[in-house]
């Protein structure tokens, strides 16, 4: 379980490795070029209540922080996947990844 942090002013969120790899190609493209974005997901999974959103922006600090020292493998199709729907929506919802 790996950890993505933001701007460093909340817990970080964690995240498995494997979903990670994916977000930093994802998150990385959309800020090499440039584009700012929203990000949304359930701070704490097992309180479905209430969800937290950010605006990701390539000015503020982003720390992708993996578990495991072998990167993951990279399901082409997910990362499309993602894009597509980030891209369609301007938002990326982490839970319905």
């Amino acid at each position: 379980m790996g950890t993505l942090e933001y701007n460093s002013s909340r817990p970080a969120i964690d995240i498995e490795d494997v979903t990670l790899a994916h977000l930093k190609i994802v998150i990385g493209t959309k800020l090499r070029r440039n584009e700012s974005f929203m990000m949304t997901w359930l701070p704490k999974p097992e309180v479905p209540s209430g969800r937290l959103t950010i605006w990701v922006h390539p000015s503020i600090p982003l720390v992708l922080e993996f578990d495991q020292p072998t990167v993951a493998t990279i399901d082409p199709k997910r990362v499309t996947h993602m894009m597509e729907q980030l891209n369609s929506r301007g938002e990326l919802v982490l839970d319905q990844l």
